[in-house]
């Protein structure tokens, strides 16, 4: 590429130069140079909340959701559909069937509300959880969150060839010879949207992975985050080991840190190589020799109101006085000691005269305090070893910084080391608290049963990811779009009950239920969207009870935690003091929006871009009035712009209130309402509820 834009250079013609260049730079971006793989299109939306109807997409509720049928007819119940490519109609109960969008067609989400926890009344801290496809509700979130989110940490299947993940609603598997490039086609898509939610200035992308994926994750890292500084960890997570046939035993899997702008891995406890109590650094003072040491300054001469007697017990050898400093002419054997005691002065090992590091006087307040004191003395040699403690450390320690209880024979004080996060984490990790089957696993077990998910994270290990970027940053939006068993939540509760954090988590699953109890219950004759097919969903089945349990201190038949959370003293039968709201991503028939409905439906994404301040509002009634307002959320709508000026001294009750939504058609009348208001955000709806929220079209991917 260089070579070629070099002779483009060279061509005189500017505009030829010009034709060339937009051309040879629309090819580089059709090109992929590196990581080459086949991009399968998103999968197609199974449309639950829209009714079947003359003309709509559909698919088979017991088949593939790629097999598409369009509705040519509907009468009594029954639909005459047509395959694509195909001829022959067949057809089918309505039941039966699915809406369907592909691709490229709009469709218009809303936020259903499924339940909610609230532990903290108090607290205008709400974390969601969206059961959703993880690419509509990324799409739903970049209208919410676009460069605002501070940490985005992901789990994603690691496509083992175990089918434990779907790609267009099929299980992939080891037989599939598009294996990878499906894995990679889903990455790709979700990351484009997840990279718009990043702050630019201060993010990170956390990715889990293990051998099976880890290099092409990492070259679609490097390609998809040119500016990122990129860091792949190896971490410990199975010390037993996962024994395979032929192969060596892992014990590990990796985790690729994408670190944005200003973001940089804060100092730990531990430097996470080892967990062990040697290795946590401590801070403490250090305890100096009294006697001055050096090539420079070190002689009496050089400071002879330094060089003075300290006086010594003849029996006990213990400090018994502090004597004057002596004057430059006069002969230290002069000295005449208190009886019963001998003058020990600050020798050097050759018997040279050197001096002390303080005066007399301030040698007397530091034995007295307890922060100089006599180590070791020598009638011989008639010379002594002192400790004492420097400005800064004596200071810390006079002014409280570090814990006294008491003091040694000696006369010193009794200084209790300070556990401080000063070590720089290492690139492996090898920390029992990240053992994936202690604490993932059996962890898990405690709150909902056994057998209920597979392979769940440490909470610890995911708490230590994210600790090392928010630790400094306790209003954090944190995002996890794989949200599994829901550990992310779970560990963002944690790390602020031990900082006093208020970090914010939103968690996307899906509520697709295993390869073994889809079978099971397809025999049974039910189908995805059947009330006996979600309720055993990962969403409705684990993440959402374990977030419940977690957050209100017990196990999922009631019965309060037992223990401590590891390495602190905060007993789970506590919880947690937070709140947490659930929803589902629904879609909408656009055949039926009207504007009464659509404002209702929307709510919840509103509360969510308000910043999700206090319990989601509901609205009563059928009718919706001029203008909203919900102190308690900080946010208010305008719904009829007529009502502007009462809507306008409403707000003035109000102070704490700094977002609005004004819906209008008119641009220049949006602005001057904005204006007048001076909140911190004001956003324009527009009645069009088709044109402002739909998402799954082409320039998605802009």
């Amino acid at each position: 590429m260089a070579a070629i834009n070099d002779l483009i250079s060279q061509i005189e013609n500017a505009e030829l130069r010009e034709r060339i260049q937009k051309a040879l730079d629309k090819l580089a971006r059709q090109k992929k140079f590196g990581l080459v793989f086949e991009e399968h299109l998103p999968e197609c939306t199974p449309l639950y909340d829209v009714p079947v109807r003359k003309g709509a997409k559909v698919a088979f509720k017991s088949g593939p959701v790629s097999e598409i049928y369009e509705v040519l007819n509907i009468k009594d119940g029954r639909a005459v559909c047509l395959k694509k490519g195909e001829t022959d109609a067949v057809e089918a109960d309505v039941g039966d069937l699915i809406p369907v969008a592909e691709f490229g067609e709009p469709i218009y989400p809303y936020l259903q509300p499924l339940d909610s926890v609230c532990n903290a009344p108090d607290s205008g801290l709400w974390h969601t959880l969206i059961e959703a496809e993880n690419y509509h509700a990324l799409q739903l979130l970049e209208y919410l969150y676009a460069g605002k989110v501070d940490c985005i940490y992901i789990d994603p299947p690691y496509n083992t060839g175990a089918r434990d993940w779907k790609y267009n609603n099929d299980y992939v598997d080891g037989s599939d010879q598009y294996r990878h490039s499906k894995w990679l086609s889903m990455m790709q898509k979700r990351l484009e949207i997840a990279k718009k939610l990043l702050n630019q200035e201060d993010s990170v992308l956390i990715v889990t992975i293990d051998e099976k994926e880890y290099l092409h994750l990492g070259c679609l890292l490097e390609e998809m985050f040119p500016e990122a500084r990129i860091q792949m960890i190896s971490s410990v997570i199975k010390p037993s080991g996962s024994t395979r046939d032929t192969q060596f035993s892992r014990v590990d899997e990796y985790i690729f840190f994408v670190q944005i702008g200003q973001a940089y891995p804060q100092n730990g406890y531990f430097d996470m190589l080892y967990d062990d109590p040697e290795n946590v650094q401590e801070s403490n003072v250090v305890w100096q020799g009294l006697r001055r040491r050096g090539s420079t300054s070190w002689k009496r001469q050089d400071r002879p109101g330094q060089f003075y007697p300290i006086y010594i017990d003849n029996v006990s050898n213990k400090l018994v006085a502090v004597g004057e400093a002596i004057p430059l002419e006069k002969d230290r054997h002069e000295v005449i000691p208190p009886k019963g005691t001998y003058c020990a002065w600050p020798l050097d090992p050759q018997g040279r005269e050197s001096r002390w590091q303080v005066s007399p006087e301030r040698l007397r307040e530091q034995l007295a305090e307890g922060t100089a004191y006599l180590k070791a003395a020598n009638p011989l040699k008639g010379s002594c070893s002192i400790s004492y403690l420097k400005d800064g450390d004596r200071n810390r320690v006079l002014q409280g910084y570090f814990e006294t209880t008491g003091r040694n024979e000696d006369g010193s004080l009794i200084i209790v080391p300070k556990v401080t996060p000063n070590r720089r984490p290492k690139t492996v990790w090898v920390m029992k608290s990240h053992d994936a089957s202690a604490y993932g696993t059996a962890f898990l077990n405690k709150f909902i049963g056994n057998q209920k998910f597979s392979f769940p994270k440490s909470i610890y290990a995911v708490q230590d990811c994210i600790r090392f970027f928010t630790s400094n940053k306790p209003n954090a939006l944190i995002v996890d779009f794989f949200a599994g068993s829901g550990t992310t939540l779970h560990a963002v509760n944690l790390l602020n009950a031990e900082d006093g954090g208020n970090r914010r988590c939103v968690l996307v699953t899906n509520n697709e239920v295993s390869d073994a109890e889809s079978k099971e219950l397809t025999t049974r004759g039910y189908h995805p969207g059947d009330e006996e097919w979600e309720r055993l969903g990962i969403a409705r089945y684990v993440t959402w009870p374990r977030t419940v349990c977690s957050i209100e201190g017990h196990d999922i038949n009631g019965q309060p935690l037992k223990g401590n959370y590891l390495g602190s003293d905060i007993p789970m039968a506590d919880g947690f003091k937070a709140n947490a709201a659930f929803f589902k991503l629904g879609f909408l028939d656009k055949n039926s929006v009207a504007l009464g409905r659509q404002f209702r439906e929307m709510l919840p994404t509103l509360w969510m871009k308000a910043g999700a301040v206090g319990r989601c509002p509901v609205l009563d009634g059928e009718d919706i009035p001029g203008f909203l307002v919900f102190p308690e959320n900080k946010f208010a709508v305008l719904t009829d712009e007529t009502g502007f000026e009462e809507f306008q001294d409403e707000l003035t009750k109000y102070p704490d209130i700094d977002t609005a939504y004004l819906i209008t058609d008119y641009e220049p009348g949006y602005c001057a309402m904005a204006k007048a208001l001076n909140l911190k955000h004001t956003y324009q709806l527009y009645r069009d509820y088709l044109d402002n929220f739909r998402i799954n079209t082409r320039r998605d991917r802009a």
